[in-house]
């Protein structure tokens, strides 16, 4: 399921885009659990950092599903409510989460399995290393999982492309360039070329 808005997300097509290329951390948990609830805020912060525009130029390849050990589903939507809107989650009368509890050795929670795109695992609990490393901890996941970067233009993109320079990311986060001022001083830069 989509996170708020409770869409499921139906299709092989619509499934293989919100997982494909992507790390995929598998997040077991339960929000009535003490370490849960420690445990939360750290990996919505390790999320956010590494998804979310405010923190990154380009979302990474990452991909969250919360699988529920909560006792009611009203827990479970409680806590998903709590969390970003790209975390996915299993429904919470689904079976399928017993199978992976006894794929993954879940014995006790919380727990982060990170998987590689064709399933394999890389980390079988990541939560103490998110907790020590926080986002750092990403790239060696990347690294191991050896994604495909497609940091590219579709065509169509060209028309509306714009030069920047090498230092412009840094420039950005830097000074928290506002996107409309920014298109501001373009529309300027281009009156005064042609003033001149």
């Amino acid at each position: 399921l989509n996170n708020w808005e409770r869409d499921e997300v139906e299709t092989e097509r619509e499934l293989g885009q919100a997982l494909d290329n992507k790390v995929l951390l598998l997040y077991f948990g339960a929000a009535g659990c003490p370490r849960c609830r420690r445990f939360a805020p750290v990996l919505k912060d390790f999320f956010v950092r590494l998804t979310d525009e405010f923190y990154v130029e380009r979302a990474s390849q990452l991909g969250l599903v919360y699988v529920s050990r909560d006792a009611t589903a009203q827990q479970q939507d409680a806590f998903l409510r709590t969390m970003p809107r790209r975390w996915l989650s299993l429904p919470f009368e689904d079976g399928f989460k017993r199978e992976l509890e006894q794929r993954f050795a879940v014995s006790d929670v919380p727990r982060v399995v990170v998987l590689k795109p064709n399933g394999e695992v890389i980390v079988g609990n990541a939560v103490e290393e998110i907790s020590r490393l926080g986002p750092a901890c990403f790239r060696n996941w990347q690294e191991a999982a050896e994604l495909v970067d497609r940091n590219f233009l579709l065509a169509e993109d060209f028309d509306d492309w714009v030069r920047r320079s090498i230092t412009d990311p840094l420039r950005r986060l830097k000074y928290k360039v506002d996107k409309r001022t920014e298109a501001k001083d373009e529309e300027r830069k281009g009156e005064d070329e042609e003033a001149s």
